[in-house]
């Protein structure tokens, strides 16, 4: 009889259902094998993104057309990784084995090993931490193509960071900073302190002042709350501002901003919805040299192993978190 080939068995994060984090289930599973493109990655930390919560929960619909109507079809969870080079392909040409990376490989992170094409990884600065680089790609390249490439952010500029307290914000807060604008964060009472202290120049509580009523107004607005609606947001405006929304609100406030932006901006104003980030290596290369001359500096709330992946997810939910929630994994 023919030898079986042995099997590498790895411990990986898994959902069948939609639902709470309470449907994520902790499996062996097979390790995965690069092909000839990719790179075998050895996952030391990972993090938390609205992306998964979004796509754990089927948020919005629009999910599931994507993923699977009843049932999610990809079962796999986590974007941001940061690890170490463990097998590469024929074709790769920019890693080797043991070279420590970071990126955003779209799904599959929970896990102790995940395979990569070497445009969504970059190399990790040694003078950062696994928790440090895991912590920093999708949010950090939401916010710096948001602020750089929508809003063609200049020094000097007046920036507001509406929802300056979380893993967008707080990186938004950071990155404005060094590209030399005035920047304003919005938050809430709790985390004013902490907004202030990486950086922003003043600070607006949301439960206690509503920024679009008879305030300053801003060259660029950078929305990560998505909190009001588009006439209000075209108040705040400079005659030449720029408001950019990331991410998802809800549908319905996402085509307010798509539909009637462009139509309620006046004069040289522009308002954009922007999307998802584009995950490339040169932003991300970029990333990690702003990390390692510590010009940004990841907010982590808290960290969990990776056994305890639901707690974390539901930590996520629970509270509005200070920057980002990280999961450690080897």
């Amino acid at each position: 009889m023919p030898k079986k080939e042995k099997v590498n068995i790895m411990k990986a994060i898994r959902y069948y259902n939609y639902g709470s984090p309470d449907v994520l289930k902790l499996e062996d599973v097979e390790m995965p094998t690069p092909n000839d493109e990719q790179v075998l990655i050895k996952v030391h930390a990972a993090s938390v993104n609205s992306f998964e919560h979004r796509h754990l929960r089927a948020t919005p619909f629009l999910i599931r057309i994507e993923n699977g109507l009843f049932k999610p079809k990809n079962p796999k969870l986590g974007a941001d990784i940061a690890g170490t080079v463990e097998g590469v392909g024929s074709k790769v040409t920019q890693f080797k084995v043991g070279d420590e990376v970071f990126g955003n490989i779209g799904y599959g992170g929970y896990a102790e090993y995940v395979c990569s094409r070497e445009n969504k990884i970059a190399h990790k600065p040694a003078s950062i931490s696994f928790e440090v680089a895991a912590a920093s790609p999708m949010a950090a390249l939401t916010a710096l193509q948001g602020l750089r490439d929508k809003g063609q952010i200049q020094a000097g500029q007046k920036v507001l960071i509406n929802g300056a307290s979380g893993g967008v914000g707080t990186f938004a807060v950071m990155i404005a900073k060094y590209y030399g604008a005035d920047v304003t964060g919005v938050c809430s009472t709790r985390n004013l302190e902490m907004v202030r202290s990486i950086g922003a120049d003043q600070v607006i509580d949301y439960t206690k002042e509503d920024f679009t009523q008879n305030g300053p107004q801003y060259d660029l607005i950078f929305d990560i709350a998505a909190n009001r609606s588009v006439f209000a947001y075209q108040r705040a405006l400079t005659p030449k501002g720029k408001y950019v929304k990331t991410g998802f609100s809800t549908i319905p406030h996402m085509l307010h901003i798509v539909l009637l932006g462009e139509r309620v901006a006046k004069g040289e104003q522009r308002i954009f919805n922007m999307g998802l980030a584009k995950v490339n290596q040169a932003d991300l290369t970029f990333i990690g040299e702003l990390l390692a001359s510590k010009k940004i500096v990841p907010v982590i709330d808290k960290v969990y192993p990776l056994s305890e992946t639901s707690q974390a997810l539901h930590q996520f939910e629970k509270v509005h978190a200070q920057g980002k929630i990280v999961i450690t994994v080897a």
